[in-house]
């Protein structure tokens, strides 16, 4: 792609594209292949002059190699295409600032050019909208803010004050615009941050079953789903038949059965049964405006203290109508009756308290916090205990197998194969260290077994050449499936090292392997630990369905405070409940699927990003799986969130408060009241979309 070298530094460059007119489509293709390359550190695409900024590091390398990339550029190629998500936020803000444009220039032609009966008949028609709505809230039994509006627009045109009544509708429609731009920004911003996860599925091919990336399926694909898997893309199925959790997308409580020709949707949770799905929306499609609609309706955005905020806001109209009636009784002077109706409390606290909310929630996403609405960063902020799970929560994400003890004359390499054949379909951390163990040994291990069952908490069961293969825990393989190992062979098993997790493979009955997979502490745990007890936690445990042995030395070694081993999910639950009950707020942080009741039951269920698919899926927060110090991120973000809205309703009430004695003691025309009172609200929310934590 050709362009010019407009101007250039030690660290950046100004470059003009070689097009005509640069579309916003365009720009947003130049800025997402700019950030990809290496050495960039930051990229401003300006659509309307077609020019870009590109700040990289200061070496000779990256100069070159970003000249070579801006040579390579095409706005037709493939790969750039597939980086652009849906919705980028670049057309919102375009359409904003035109709609702001034209507001600020109307006003000043009305002003500067129309003679004086032109701007009074202009005021006129403009307040018609304002008067309708709200005629509207009365014909409805409702005194609320643009009752207000109407009223006092309407006493300012009767005092044949024409100047006060446009200039307080131009600032509320100003008002409403960057009120309106802020949530839908903040809104975009979040959706983003939770439209992008990538994950991996299962494509049917002519052969065996091959695991792909979700970006490379296109419609008309095939894709095998089984029991708790999320259902990635829509489509219809084909094969099979499950039941669906849809509750996320439509709001049923009781999961549908979808058999043979039965729509699914992206997002949607497989809660039973194995089927095949024909896609019908490749990636990408419909899932923004999907999880857009999903925060503006759900109730899960809105927290305790946005649905306080709303109530007192629309229960102080009447006290400002009222207030203004009897001020006008009283002293006969409409001017210090229209103190009251110039200044509301509701615009405020309706514009800061969401915004704070939707900031935060942007604030969390930066540190790869993923929260599902402000109800969930109100609960970490109240919370007083958390209950971890062990496994890729406490202990490290990448678990190793470090030793595979073959019984019944089984072979090793055979063993690995087949146990991560098995455990690559329901992906957790000790299945991932199965699956990593046979790619290191370079063991292919392409599908050799039928259909596939999950037994949550328990195992894997399946059919290898007709035999019966299972997986899992000790539990469920000599107990629920009465597995056998032979006799002279009992002593070695009992002797496995209490320091691992053990995952044993049985076939056709048979003890055929025991794999010892070690999961060591995170390093930081200990300091989590210590950290989450000065931020306000006095309640700290571990529930595990791991043995005692190891629950016990881990529980020892972080001094918890209550711990369980060998627990089944619904026991996770109930130990929740049972906090509940003591008038307890929870918080409950595992990644598996049998993690998925507890954090269902918690006041604030996190999932770690790799775990399994569903635990994001039914979780409330989502953390990186790097480290524990997100954990210690979202309780300051969520207790600063918390304190921020506070200091915004003392300020809110305060200051509008000070403006109506202003106004009733004549020192503020109500112009001017309407003024300030419109500026501070903007203020106000423009602060509380500031980041709630310092800079590092």
């Amino acid at each position: 792609m050709k362009f010019t070298i407009c101007h250039e530094s030690n660290d950046g460059i100004r470059i003009h594209m070689a097009v005509a007119r640069m579309s916003i489509r365009e720009a947003d293709l130049l800025d997402y292949y700019l950030r990809a390359q290496d050495g960039v550190r930051d990229v401003k695409v300006y659509e309307r002059t077609g020019n870009a900024v590109i700040r990289y590091e200061k070496n000779k390398k990256d100069r070159e190699q970003l000249f070579a990339a801006l040579c390579n550029f095409s706005y037709t190629d493939e790969a750039i295409l597939e980086m652009v998500p849906e919705n980028t936020g670049r057309s919102l803000n375009r359409a904003y600032q035109e709609r702001l444009v034209i507001i600020l220039a109307g006003r000043c032609i009305n002003k500067l050019f129309f003679p004086m009966p032109l701007q009074i008949a202009w005021t006129v028609v403009k307040s018609l909208r304002f008067l309708v709505r709200g005629l509207r809230c009365l014909l409805h039994g409702r005194i609320e803010v643009p009752l207000l509006d109407a009223t006092a627009i309407t006493a300012s045109m009767l005092r044949r004050d024409f100047g006060t009544a446009s200039s307080v509708m131009f600032l509320l429609e100003l008002g409403e615009l960057l009120e309106e731009w802020t949530h839908k920004k903040s809104v975009g911003d979040l959706a983003r941050a939770m439209s992008l996860k990538v994950d991996k599925v299962w494509m049917k091919t002519a052969g065996e079953d091959v695991l792909m990336d979700v970006r490379d399926i296109r419609a008309g694909d095939r894709i095998a789903l089984r029991t708790s898997d999320i259902i990635p893309l829509d489509g219809v199925v084909v094969e099979g038949e499950m039941t669906v959790n849809q509750s996320s997308m439509t709001g049923e409580s009781v999961p549908v059965r979808r058999a043979k020709g039965g729509y699914v949707y992206a997002g949607t949770v497989v809660e039973e049964g194995e089927c095949v799905i024909e896609v019908k929306k490749a990636s990408g499609s419909g899932r923004y405006d999907t999880i857009v609609r999903m925060i503006e309706e759900s109730e899960k955005l809105k927290s305790n203290t946005e649905a306080r905020a709303y109530h007192l806001a629309d229960g102080l109209v009447p006290y400002s109508l009222g207030g203004a009636l009897l001020t006008g009784l009283l002293t006969g002077n409409i001017t210090k009756a229209l103190s009251f109706l110039m200044v509301d409390f509701s615009c405020a606290l309706k514009l800061s308290i969401p915004l704070s909310v939707l900031s935060a929630i942007r604030e969390a996403g930066e540190y790869n916090i993923s929260v599902k609405g402000g109800k969930f960063l109100e609960a970490v902020a109240a919370a007083d205990t958390i209950v971890f799970d062990k496994t890729g929560t406490l202990t490290c994400a990448t678990p190793q197998v470090v030793r595979i003890e073959t019984f019944d004359g089984f072979d090793e390499r055979a063993a690995l194969k087949i146990s991560a054949c098995l455990e690559e379909h329901y992906p957790h951390s000790i299945a991932n260290a199965v699956v990593a163990e046979a790619k290191r040994r370079n063991i292919r291990h392409d599908e050799m077994h039928s259909k596939v069952q999950y037994v949550v908490a328990h195992g894997i069961s399946s059919l290898i050449e007709e035999k019966k293969a299972i997986i899992g825990s000790y539990h469920f393989v000599f107990e629920d499936e009465g597995c056998q190992v032979n006799e002279e062979e009992r002593e070695r098993m009992e002797q496995l090292p209490d320091s691992c997790s053990h995952l044993y493979l049985a076939i056709d009955g048979r003890l055929k392997a025991v794999l010892c997979i070690f999961d060591p502490l995170r390093e930081e745990a200990p300091e989590i630990i210590k950290e989450l007890r000065a931020l306000g936690i006095t309640k700290i445990c571990m529930m595990t369905g791991d043995n005692k042995h190891t629950a016990a030395a881990v529980a020892e070694a972080l001094d918890l405070d209550a711990y369980a081993a060998e627990v089944l999910p619904q026991d996770k639950a109930l130990f929740i409940q049972k906090e509940h009950a003591a008038g307890r707020k929870v918080i409950m942080v595992g990644d598996g699927v049998n993690d998925t009741p507890a954090l269902s039951e918690a006041d604030a269920g996190v999932a770690i990003s790799d775990g399994a698919a569903i635990a994001r899926e039914v979780a409330d927060i989502t953390i990186a799986s790097a480290d524990l110090y997100q954990l210690i991120t979202l309780r300051k973000i969520a207790t600063a969130l918390m304190k921020r809205i506070d200091r915004n309703y003392r300020f809110i009430i305060s200051f509008n408060a000070m403006l109506i004695v202003l106004g009733l003691t004549g020192v503020l025309p109500p112009a001017a009241s309407a003024l300030i009172h419109n500026t501070s609200t903007v203020v106000t929310g423009l602060k509380s979309m500031t980041d709630l934590l310092p800079a590092e």
